[in-house]
Formats: structure tokens, C-alpha cells, sequence
């Protein structure tokens, strides 16, 4: 079969004859005729014209970035409003916060919330002092600034300046009023999450203190005791001859805290005896300050009465010494006269300014015989 060589675009005739090319003007006419054709299809794809986005994004740009910086200035004011507003909301918070950890403290107490595996034979111990109160400063703010600038490691000895309303109990309530009212002031200290340690005036500090505190116990208290026996506790045997075979009961023993110096830690058992102890000596007028301290710090839980779960301790007498240790047996004892106590209380003589002095001149000034000339006890 004979091949055929495509040629040129041939018209053909009405006759069937062969074909002629296209003219110059019908090539001109199609050009036109497939522009209007693609003009159609873009102006269908592209209703708003090709050039029309990119343009009024340029037309258009500077006015956005005017709006955004704009927006951006009103949006960070907006924002430290905000912030402002949230401070506050949590300060509030936190307050609610301290409140109801409070109340769930107090709630707490005497519950077996926590349980916990015994370890091996002789290991085991309990847990020796109770956990510190959340600061609350709403109660004294004034007294929160102070205490700040001047307490050290969050412990102090607790001076106050003159107030009228303690001149005035001082002058018409007595002894008694006056100690209900130091209980109540030591409350506050606690409360602000400070330990204190409450100092008597008839008290001569020869060491600092509170380097010889263990702070293991909501209380660390000197005694009245005058030996390792009285002090720390003994077991005493009661008589009673007409019981016969069962005459002889043992008894506990031990002589009484000083209300006059001890060491307190702000736990929710402290504040207890606290508010115990003042509510007490406000209900009843003849009693003394320092047998209800000891009575609320002793006496165990029984029918009709809930006992304070308190820890304490006894602190060192020839340390803390009173005065009747030393009168009596300190310095008639050639070992014991070579020991400097942190403190001596006059608290058992009433001589109390004379004593003091001679106590001074012995452990300051070294004058041996200061202390000879006093009787053991008062006269």
C-alpha cells in the first residue's frame, strides 16, 4: 500500500479536486476565534481578574499591619488586667487555702488516716513532734512585718511594748488575769507560724538558748525539780498497810514544768493548750497558771475528760537551772560549780534582786564565795 506524506492544511473543492493552503487572513481569524476562547475560560476561572488578590494584599497590607499592632497594644493591657485580676483570686485562694487546711487539721486530730507497715523487732519508732500550722497573717499583719524583721530561723523570745489595755489587767486583775492574758498573746505568735520561747523577768541568761534546744516536741520546758528523780520521773511506792498483802501501789511521779520559761513550737496540739489554759483561768478565777499548764500537758484522756495529745520535753536542769538546784546542791558540789548554766531562774526565793546579783558576780566575775552567805531556801 502506497504511503501519503501529510502536507499542508488543504481546503478542498466543491469538485473533489486537491486541497489549497489556508489564507493569511482565516489563520488570523482563528488566532482571534482561540484568544476569545481562552479569555472565556479564564474570566469563568477567575471571576475578580488575575491580578486582583496580590493587589489588594499590596493595597491592603499596611492598613492590616496598622489594625494588628494595634490590636496587639489593647490585647497586653488586656492581658495585665487579667493577670491582676488573677493575683488577687488566688490571694484570696490561698487564704481559703489555710483556713480549711486548718479546719482539716483540727478535723484530723485523732483519726488513723495514714497507715504504715511495723518494721523489725527494735526499730520501730514513733513520730516524736507534730507538724508546723500554715502561716496566717490576716490576723496580725502589723505583728506578721515585726516579726519578720526581727526573728531569727523563725523563733524569738516574745517582748512586747507597753499597751494599755495589759497596764490596765496588770493594775485590777491580778497575777492570774495577767497570765490568762500571756497565753492568749502567745497564741497570735503561733499562729504567725513562729516558735517561742517565753522568758520570765526573773531570769538571768548567761548562754544563748536556743543553741541548746533540741525542737523535737511541741513543748521543752525547764523543771521544778532539784535531781534526776524529780525532774525526769520516777516511780514512786505508796504505802497503804490496811490493804494488806496488796499494801504497796506504784505511782508515777515527776515535778512540774515552769510556766515561766519554756519553749513552744506552732503546732495545732500547741495552740490547744494554749487556748485550754487561757479558757481555764478565765473560768476559774483562784486558779494558777502554772498547775493548769501542767494539768493540761499531763493529765491522759478518761471518762468525762480528752486528754491533749502533746509532745514534750524536759529540759537539762543544770542547764536550765533553777534556783533551788542551785542553792542546794550546784554550789556545794566542787563539779557542778565548774558548769555555766544557759539560764538560772529565781523562781523558788523571794530575795529575788539580791540573789541575781550574787549569782552575776559568781558566774561573770568569777567571785567564788558570792553565793555562800544565802540560806538554801527563803527565810
Amino acid at each position: 500500500m502506497a504511503s501519503r506524506r501529510e502536507g499542508p492544511l488543504m481546503r478542498g473543492g466543491a469538485g473533489g479536486g486537491a486541497g489549497q493552503p489556508l489564507s493569511r487572513g482565516s489563520r488570523i481569524a482563528a488566532a482571534v476565534a482561540v484568544g476569545v476562547a481562552l479569555g472565556c475560560v479564564c474570566a469563568f476561572l477567575y471571576p475578580d481578574g488575575l491580578l486582583s488578590r496580590s493587589s489588594d494584599a499590596a493595597l491592603h497590607w499596611p492598613r492590616q499591619a496598622d489594625s494588628v499592632a494595634c490590636e496587639t497594644s489593647e490585647g497586653v493591657t488586656s492581658l495585665k488586667s487579667h493577670v491582676v485580676l488573677l493575683e488577687r483570686k488566688n490571694a484570696e485562694f490561698r487564704k481559703q487555702i489555710n483556713e480549711l487546711t486548718m479546719k482539716l487539721q483540727l478535723a484530723g486530730q485523732g483519726k488513723d488516716e495514714v497507715l504504715y507497715k511495723a518494721g523489725p523487732f527494735g526499730t520501730v519508732k514513733a513520730v516524736r513532734k507534730n507538724p508546723t500550722v500554715i502561716p496566717d497573717e490576716s490576723i496580725n499583719p502589723r505583728l506578721a512585718k515585726i516579726l519578720q524583721q526581727v526573728a531569727i530561723k523563725k523563733e524569738l523570745i516574745v517582748a512586747r511594748d507597753p499597751d494599755e489595755g495589759v497596764d490596765n489587767i496588770g493594775k485590777v486583775g491580778g497575777n492570774h488575769a495577767v497570765s490568762g492574758l500571756k497565753f492568749r498573746i502567745l497564741r497570735e505568735f503561733l499562729q504567725l507560724g513562729y516558735s517561742v520561747l517565753l522568758s520570765d523577768i526573773d531570769i538571768i541568761f548567761f548562754q544563748n538558748p536556743f543553741d541548746h534546744l533540741y525542737r523535737d516536741a511541741d513543748v521543752e520546758s525547764m523543771s521544778d525539780g532539784h535531781d534526776n528523780r524529780t525532774a525526769y520521773g520516777f516511780n514512786d511506792v505508796f504505802d497503804e498497810p490496811l490493804m494488806g498483802w496488796a499494801r504497796y501501789a506504784h505511782t508515777m511521779r515527776i515535778w512540774v514544768y515552769n510556766s515561766g520559761f519554756f519553749f513552744i513550737r506552732p503546732t495545732i496540739p500547741s495552740i490547744e493548750l494554749l487556748d485550754r489554759v487561757a479558757g481555764r483561768l478565765s473560768r476559774e478565777p483562784k486558779s494558777w497558771d502554772q498547775a493548769v499548764f501542767n494539768e493540761e500537758l499531763f493529765f491522759p484522756s478518761h471518762p468525762g475528760y480528752e486528754g491533749l495529745h502533746i509532745s514534750k520535753r524536759t529540759m537539762d536542769i543544770y542547764q536550765f537551772m533553777n534556783s533551788k538546784v542551785l542553792f542546794k546542791t550546784v554550789r556545794k558540789d566542787a563539779n557542778l560549780r565548774k558548769l555555766k548554766p544557759v539560764i538560772v531562774h529565781l523562781n523558788y526565793h523571794p530575795d529575788k534582786s539580791e540573789r541575781m546579783k550574787a549569782v552575776i558576780e559568781f558566774y561573770v566575775n568569777g567571785k567564788q564565795n558570792a553565793l555562800e552567805h544565802f540560806p538554801d531556801g527563803s527565810e
